[in-house]
């Protein structure tokens, strides 16, 4: 699944090439994505000029003149600019094109994702309860500590939650975890406020890392020049079960939590 720093290596790639640029039309080869796409989303889009692109969590945020275009790329989606000549492949359901003549191609196997526009003056209700962003500076350890004192579920499920923390999806739940020397399946609230400014700022730095990498090279991510991320070469604990730890030798083990696989260092991360 793409997670924040895939959205925001995505962003990053999409800006500079989009910004200024005038929507012509949307083709919608497939509509039924998570939610289907709307059917006026090209009427909607004509003529708007892209002012900008941001991201809330793992939401990719277009600013126009007279609204916003939101995408979520879901498990599997992925977006890249193509000549208007390069022929749609599957799974290829929508191209958005652009006055230029440029096309920014959505890609998703699983169709998993959702596209949304947003009126001005409006907030989406997707995005109305969300947490703040990992990376500001309203995310610390002072935060965690005190959303966490009456939460009996696992510290990772819990930092995991959308509306505790945006963007932290499971692949870095694990490696912030793991330079924090946390276990996964301990009891949120049994977490000490000193150790969750070590994982508030352990968060930060992977995410961070990852950003600067490019994101995860896993399954189906490419950032927005079609490349792969180069994160996955550094991981220290996801998708590692029955390896050895980098640091103490000692094998990788994997829990279920949540549904979700955990990976830890019973060594590294004791307690």
């Amino acid at each position: 699944m793409p997670e924040l720093p895939e959205v925001e290596t995505t962003r990053r790639g999409l800006l500079p090439n989009l910004s200024g640029r005038s929507f012509q039309k949307a083709v919608i080869r497939n509509p039924s994505l998570r939610w289907p796409v709307p059917m006026h989303l090209s009427s909607r889009l004509k003529g708007q000029l892209v002012s900008t692109i941001e991201r809330r969590g793992k939401y990719l945020l277009f600013r126009c003149n007279s609204g916003t275009l939101m995408i979520h790329l879901g498990m599997s989606g992925s977006l890249r600019i193509v000549s208007s000549e390069e022929p749609p492949m599957k799974h290829d359901h929508i191209d958005l094109i652009f006055n230029s003549g440029d096309v920014l191609r959505y890609h998703d196997p699983r169709r998993f994702g959702s596209f949304h526009w947003i009126k001005n003056g409006q907030e989406h209700p997707l995005l109305a309860s969300l947490g703040p962003e990992p990376l500001s500076e309203k995310f610390d350890g002072n935060y965690l500590f005190e959303q966490s004192r009456r939460r009996s579920i696992s510290v990772k499920q819990f930092i995991m939650d959308g509306k505790i923390v945006v963007g932290v999806g499971n692949i870095y739940a694990s490696e912030a975890l793991f330079l924090s020397g946390i276990r996964p399946g301990n009891a949120s609230k049994r977490i000490s406020r000193e150790r969750y400014f070590k994982l508030a700022a352990s968060i930060k730095i992977v995410l961070q890392s990852a950003i600067k990498q490019g994101g995860t090279t896993l399954r189906d991510f490419v950032g927005a020049s079609g490349l792969p991320g180069y994160f996955s070469l550094k991981l220290n604990v996801y998708g590692r079960q029955g390896r050895k730890c980098n640091l103490c030798q000692a094998i990788i083990r994997c829990k279920v939590l949540g549904q979700r696989a955990s990976f830890y260092c019973k060594e590294c991360q004791k307690n």
